[in-house]
């Protein structure tokens, strides 16, 4: 059965390399999977019907149970408990000091070495148990920062309040915000590690990094020699019962413009347009899922607005997450006295017409127009705004190309997501995915000439690397033997279209042995975003076990 397991992963990733490089995709939605069985990748449809109302939503029907209550009570016990403290400090991309000092001072009280690097990342270092000492290190390896997102209705401020944790029935939610248990579960657990008193564990590292969300800058910050161990666990996988074992590579794409407004004419009227009731979510596992974004739905809106009814553009603001597909956009506009009524007309059908196209998938789609209280002083000339709302409605959003080798197996894709115009501003930031580097390169390129023809520069930022499957990694093996033990059944081996800092890291570190796995999450990168409580402790025992069962190094 393990000969079988290893030559049939072998055949597939193999297959998949040598066709389009390291092919990446959700293990939910449209996933690679590596079938053990017959040698062959089985792609996982990708389902056309709308996804199962969030856990959130649909609370009435379950006693919905404050975390700070439910934690203790919930198993294992040290692994909540530790993720209700981190719920309770504000930690977004690009803030992560607060969550530094905590996991600082959490080390420090341990009596653990603990060290932060240059770039601000943690490392705990435990040492082996006694009689211990010969066996690999193991890194266990979670990064600190969360993607802040909220519903139009919630007043939650990312950067000072606790994130408003419920047990809902079988899933952890929140209240109308991101969860944080991407990645904060992982940072849990590997806490727990920590503070285990198990007597028969190598030596441990812990490593949390900074601002995995946008821009991986703690991975590509990390210098060669600081890490200690040879073998690396992720934990920032989001199926429990999936080993990662490669990603897609990246970049982002950054526009930051200005331009000379012009006076508002008397006679105008000022219009919030708003297309809203998306469901966004993770512009790397979600997005084959072909969900609207609200952004390029506005500025469809808005193209023909001005030669048919005189519309000028003030301000557009959608998105605050370069790797969250936009779900909610809006623009300030003013209309002719004499043409608000065509104008608004024109907004009710054109909300009939995407309601109609996207029913399967967003049934909660609205485009609105609401006159605004607050005029702007100063609105874009023509010309600027033709050039703008050309260059966001003519760059390309979503998946851009599939595997030739695998159906369903997403390669290449981007992500429009932030676009701010304001007070002769302009900022939008895109993120480029692909398991092959040159496609990225391709990507670029393609979305730096929809920008010149606009007369506008672009500057990419924050390159990451693809991680190429290793199907003979004795990680992998004997995580594949410790959970058909233990769980009577085989994992499923998978590559993601998403980036994962394992990329990142093994090339610092060549040589460097590399999974990733996770507990059970879904609707990451929205407020819908929540944690399957009982893939939790399924999670934590299997990774204690395969710890236990780390080998001693050769010679």
């Amino acid at each position: 059965m393990k000969t079988k397991r290893i030559l049939s992963t072998i055949f597939s990733i193999l297959l998949i390399l040598s066709l389009s490089g390291c092919a990446a995709a959700a293990p939910i939605a449209g996933a690679m999977v590596l079938a053990p069985e017959t040698g062959y990748a089985a792609a996982t449809p990708t389902p056309t019907a709308p996804p199962e109302e969030s856990t959130v939503e649909t609370s009435a029907e379950t006693e919905m149970i404050p975390l700070k209550d439910a934690a203790a009570t919930l198993d294992p016990p040290d692994v909540f408990e530790d993720f209700y403290e981190l719920t309770l400090i504000p930690r977004p991309s690009h803030h992560e000091e607060q969550v530094r000092d905590f996991l600082v001072q959490f080390g420090q009280e341990l009596g653990l070495e603990t060290v932060v690097d240059e770039v601000g990342n943690v490392i705990i270092r435990k040492p082996a148990s006694p009689g211990m000492e010969d066996l690999h290190g193991v890194i266990l390896q979670a990064h600190m920062d969360m993607v802040p997102q909220k519903t139009p209705d919630s007043t939650h401020d990312f950067l000072t309040d606790p994130i408003d944790a419920y047990v809902d029935g079988e899933w952890i939610v929140a209240d109308r915000t991101t969860l944080g248990a991407d990645d904060g579960i992982g940072v849990a657990i590997a806490m727990a590690i920590l503070q285990s008193d198990n007597p028969a564990l190598g030596p441990i590292e812990a490593l949390f990094t900074v601002n995995e969300e946008d821009g991986m800058d703690g991975a590509l910050g990390l210098k060669p020699g600081i890490l200690q161990g040879d073998t690396l666990i992720n934990l920032d996988s989001e199926d429990e019962g999936v080993f990662t074992i490669g990603s897609a590579g990246g970049n982002y794409i950054d526009i930051d413009a200005s331009y000379d407004g012009v006076e508002m004419t008397e006679g105008m009227t000022a219009y919030a347009v708003t297309v809203s009731g998306l469901q966004g979510g993770h512009s790397g596992m979600d997005i084959n899922k072909g969900r609207g974004h609200a952004t390029k739905l506005l500025v469809r809106l808005l193209r023909p607005t001005a030669a048919e009814f005189g519309v000028r553009l003030a301000q557009i603001a959608g998105g605050d997450a370069a790797n969250a597909i936009t779900r909610e956009a809006t623009a300030l506009v003013v209309v002719p006295d004499d043409q608000v009524d065509a104008f608004l007309q024109y907004v009710q059908a054109y909300e009939g017409i995407v309601q109609s196209e996207l029913a399967a998938v967003e049934p909660g789609l609205i485009v609105t127009a609401e006159a605004s209280q607050s005029e702007p002083a100063k609105v874009m000339d023509a010309e600027t705004q033709r050039l703008l709302v050309d260059a966001l409605y003519a760059t390309p959003q979503g998946v851009l190309r599939m595997s030739n080798a695998v159906p369903g197996l997403v390669e290449t894709s981007t992500n429009m997501g932030i676009v701010n115009v304001a007070d002769g501003e302009i900022t939008v930031t895109y993120l480029v995915r692909s398991s092959v580097d040159t496609a990225v390169d391709d990507v670029n390129e393609m979305i730096a000439s929809v920008w010149d023809m606009a007369g506008i520069d672009v500057a990419y930022s924050g390159r990451y690397s693809g991680w190429n499957p290793n199907p003979d990694s004795p990680i992998l093996l004997l995580m594949e033997d410790v959970y058909e033990e233990m769980y009577g059944v085989q994992p499923e081996v998978t590559a993601v279209h998403a980036g994962l800092e394992c990329g990142t890291i093994s090339a610092t570190y060549s040589g460097m042995d590399v999974i990733s796995i996770g507990p059970t999450l879904r609707d990451v990168h929205t407020p819908n975003e929540r944690l399957q409580i009982d893939t939790v402790k399924k999670l934590n025992d299997f990774l204690l076990e395969t710890l236990q069962r780390i080998p001693a190094k050769e010679g």
